[in-house]
């Protein structure tokens, strides 16, 4: 197991190189960056002001050493400062950072709740009226964008109860019912979506496991349907759909941006599009390196939760 651990460990070190690099290198070959935003909003162009600006972002030096101050502040823990804000970068993403944690968690035990029971049950009851009518929710939560169904869910709020969630965002402390009220809505339209892909994953996988030879032993022998399903076949059904929420958890902490920007959230992915107009840098970087981070250590939790949940799997070391 420490073996494994240590392989995976090195392997992420290295993605997360190689991500640092292509990351670094996409945005410089984007064209423009802050300093010919600036001087093209105010409508004017003064060689000498340029030219100090680029100096005091350390845009004037080369490319390789920019990336070299980059991994030092890393390494030290100075994130460096927004081009945009004159502001550290940390400063501004650790207010962001918990409002997108908590929309992508709300949103995966929306999707959890109803995606693995439904599954169970469209598996259970294969080719029946209800099973049918499963499969179609699960198809119409896949066609259905989550943000184009926040809004829809909105205009319904308002029409047919005259009311609409807060505009600005509410701490919790500032009011926790409001602040319940505000993340509920757009984690039951981004939790829809992901939770038809995971009933999806847990029907096919379970009516898999189902034909098992020590399934039909289990009824053979005369278990309850209830223990047969939730304690045997359900268990070992579950190493695909736990590969499937991890990679969506990871997915929603980056891939929030529209729904984020309908329900008006402070949160990661909005800011990131920004920062990316902006040609911000130091945001940017670090934003992505974020996403990267939690990505890789998802996948990581989800190859030991295999052990976890399967017997058979077994690491070496």
């Amino acid at each position: 197991m420490k073996t494994y651990l240590v392989q995976r460990l090195a392997i992420a070190v290295l993605t997360l190189f190689g991500m640092s690099v292509v990351i670094f290198a996409l945005l410089r070959l984007a064209p423009g960056d802050i300093v010919d935003i600036l001087f093209s909003t105010a409508g004017f162009v003064d060689p000498a002001a340029r030219t100090e600006i680029m100096r005091e972002l350390g845009l004037d030096k080369p490319i390789w050493i920019q990336y070299l101050d980059w991994l030092r502040q890393i390494f030290s823990g100075d994130l460096g400062k927004s081009y945009r804000y004159d502001l550290p970068a940390w400063e501004i993403i650790r207010p962001l950072l918990p409002v997108t944690v908590e929309l992508a968690a709300l949103s995966m035990i929306v999707a959890v709740v109803l995606g693995v029971p439904t599954g169970v049950i469209s598996a259970v009851r294969q080719d029946t009226p209800l099973d049918y009518v499963l499969r179609v929710l699960s198809l119409a939560g896949l066609s259905m964008p989550s943000f184009w169904l926040g809004m829809v869910i909105i205009l319904g709020l308002v029409a047919w109860l005259g009311w609409i969630p807060p505009v600005t965002y509410v701490s919790p402390g500032e009011n926790f019912q409001l602040h319940a009220a505000q993340f509920l809505l757009p984690a039951l339209a981004v939790g829809y979506r992901s939770s038809a892909l995971i009933m999806r994953i847990t029907r096919s996988s379970l009516l898999e496991v189902l034909r098992e030879d020590y399934v039909r032993t289990a009824w053979a022998k005369g278990q309850t349907g209830r223990a047969v399903i939730w304690r045997h076949a359900l268990k070992n059904a579950m190493l695909p759909v736990i590969t499937v929420i991890g990679i969506e958890f990871a997915f929603l902490i980056g891939g929030l941006v529209v729904t984020e920007q309908v329900f008006n959230l402070p949160g990661l992915a909005r800011f990131l599009v920004q920062a990316i107009l902006w040609r911000d840098y130091p945001i940017v970087q670090n934003l992505v390196m974020l996403i990267a981070i939690v990505v890789i250590l998802s996948n990581l939790a989800v190859d030991l939760l295999y052990g976890v949940l399967d017997p058979r799997v077994r690491y070496a070391g």
